[in-house]
Order: structure tokens, then C-alpha cells, then sequence
């Protein structure tokens, strides 16, 4: 669930009313590259730093919150991605109807 109480599903669906899938797209691969860049950070924290057991577990904490976003960006990553492709594909044979028939009439 999001903060206003609106399932995470739902939320998505309403973006997607108001985005188009390719806007998303390049939306989720920015959040995407951000979280990776953030992720390389405390890993590289983690390895060349004198830390405290505390500062390491709340280091690890955040890293494993920095993975696990990273992954549901990729799962709905792929499944825009495999929108899009539906999206494209229905648009060329529209295309492709639409020259049919116009070749049609005009012999």
C-alpha cells in the first residue's frame, strides 16, 4: 500500500492513465540507474571503511532496502517493457490493416 492508503497495483494503473508507457519507462530506468549508483556508494562504504558493528548494520540494512528496490524497479521495468511491445504491436497491425485497405479501394 502507498501512504494514502491506495494499493501499490491501483497507484500504477493511475500512472499509467496519465503517463505514456514510454514516459514511464524512462522514469523507472532514471529511479533505476539512481537506486544502482546509490547501491554502489554504500557498497563501496561497506568495503573500505573502519565501521562500527552498528554503523555496518545499518549500512547492510540499507543496502538490502537499496536491492530490494532495485528489483521491483526491474520487475515493472520488464513488465512496461513487454506493455510497450503489446502497445507496438498492435499499432503496425492497425498500420498494416489500414494500408490494406486502402490499397483495396484505390484499385
Amino acid at each position: 500500500m502507498t501512504g494514502r492508503g491506495i494499493p501499490a497495483s491501483n497507484m500504477t494503473k493511475k500512472k499509467r492513465e496519465n503517463l505514456g508507457v514510454a514516459q514511464e519507462i524512462d522514469g523507472l530506468e532514471e529511479k533505476l540507474s539512481r537506486c544502482r549508483k546509490e547501491l554502489e556508494a554504500v557498497n563501496a562504504r561497506l568495503d573500505h571503511a573502519e565501521l562500527s558493528p552498528e554503523d555496518r548494520r545499518s549500512l547492510e540494512k540499507e543496502k538490502n532496502s537499496l536491492m530490494s528496490k532495485a528489483s521491483n524497479f526491474e520487475k515493472e521495468l520488464k513488465l512496461l517493457r513487454h506493455e510497450n511491445r503489446k502497445n507496438t504491436m498492435l499499432s503496425v497491425a492497425i498500420f498494416i490493416l489500414l494500408a490494406l485497405l486502402y490499397a483495396h479501394w484505390t484499385m
